[in-house]
């Protein structure tokens, strides 16, 4: 028995939840929200902070920088000196804010499908074109087309590629020689590197991922990390992510973006939170951890007796399991909306990822067990039926 309880169920309906706005005989499983209440320690500094009465206008204090430091540093073996970061509101809002500053109307942004869905909107919303480097799917697994990246960076107009790492649906943990290879391929090209780190801290117990930035001096020159606590720690509502940037002259570039768009500036709960998580948080999140593991394990084992049409993707991280539905349709969204209709049940179809994903769902395990039981019934129920 853990030290924190991750069993406990707590009722977020009637909360002004975006994950769990919907019929009260509905379960959704969709969008990565953990329904896990945050560290303790989390929750001790917010209300610490909360207590002082007065929520005015926050700075970002010198002890930010020397918590997500210190974080890289001890945890996933990387310094990142204080001059590298800027605060942002979001990684979703410092991507959107670097593809306006980086790049110009009409060029290509390069992405590896199938890919989380915001992505796509980042580049679209301002006049870039989306294109796709899409992922080799062979032996139940993803790997990445190397002659087909390189054909696509070469490209006059490719100027950005955004890299999900470790890669949100797919849950691939990239290599350290994936990653160099990226970086060279972009070196050579003269293409910046926006890399999303958000699932940095929920892969597999035992497994580590190679932040994109220590892996060469290449990689460095070209790249931009984007960082937070939010997905790990469950705190997305608090706002608060990190950007890294070696390159003075690029770092310049995206700072004036970051602060032009007023998203570089910290609501008075953000520095709070991320402090805490990156400097207090470390037990909870190993426990937390291992329970996403298990709860993996537990859906695995449920597939492969009750629902042997679908196969499971291995996966290194996240708490998004990736299912391929191909031997049952080759239209998730249509699957999708059958299990939602005929079961309550709410999960994401692999549709809206591009690549290949039409043939696959995307299921949040990221909830206490009884809660995971009951949505595995639900979806046997609905693939059967279908």
């Amino acid at each position: 028995m853990g030290k924190y309880n991750f069993d406990a169920e707590i009722n977020r309906r009637g909360t002004d939840s975006l994950k769990w706005d919907v019929a009260d005989t509905e379960l959704p499983m969709w969008v990565a929200d953990m329904d896990f209440a945050t560290a303790p320690e989390i929750t001790q500094a917010v209300v610490d902070r909360a207590r002082q009465g007065i929520y005015g206008y926050t700075t970002v204090p010198q002890r930010w920088y020397d918590a997500v430091g210190g974080w890289w540093r001890n945890r996933h073996g990387m310094d990142i000196p204080a001059e590298w970061l800027c605060f942002c509101t979001g990684v979703v809002p410092a991507i959107s804010s670097m593809v306006k500053r980086l790049t110009n109307v009409g060029d290509n942004v390069l992405v590896q499908t199938p890919v989380y869905d915001i992505f796509f909107h980042s580049v679209e919303n301002f006049g870039r074109h989306v294109l796709e480097n899409e992922l080799v799917y062979a032996d139940g697994g993803y790997g990445i087309d190397f002659a087909d990246l390189e054909s696509k960076l070469a490209c006059p107009l490719t100027t950005l590629m955004i890299l999900c790492n470790p890669h949100n649906p797919v849950g691939r943990v990239w290599t350290r020689g994936e990653l160099a290879k990226i970086g060279e391929l972009c070196f050579k090209h003269g293409v910046t590197v926006i890399t999303d780190e958000i699932h940095c801290d929920l892969t597999a117990p035992n497994v580590e991922y190679t932040p994109f930035l220590s892996v060469s001096a290449e990689c460095r020159q070209v790249g931009v990390m984007c960082m937070s606590a939010s997905k790990a720690f469950s705190t997305p509502g608090l706002q608060s992510a990190a950007v890294a940037v070696p390159d003075a002259h690029l770092r310049a570039k995206v700072t004036r973006g970051l602060n032009s768009d007023e998203v570089a500036e910290p609501n008075c709960f953000a520095i709070e939170g991320t402090v805490a998580a990156f400097t207090r948080g470390m037990d909870w999140l190993d426990e937390l951890r291992q329970y996403l593991w298990d709860n993996r394990a537990q859906v695995c084992q449920f597939v492969r007796q009750n629902l042997p049409m679908l196969k499971v993707v291995p996966q290194q991280a996240t708490y998004l399991m990736w299912i391929d539905c191909g031997a049952v349709t080759d239209d998730a969204e249509k699957l999708c909306k059958h299990i939602r209709k005929s079961t309550g049940l709410y999960v994401t179809a692999g549709n809206q990822y591009r690549g290949n994903g039409k043939r696959f769902i995307r299921l949040n395990v990221a909830c206490p067990r009884s809660r995971l039981t009951d949505g595995l019934a639900r979806l046997k129920r609905g693939v059967e039926t279908y």
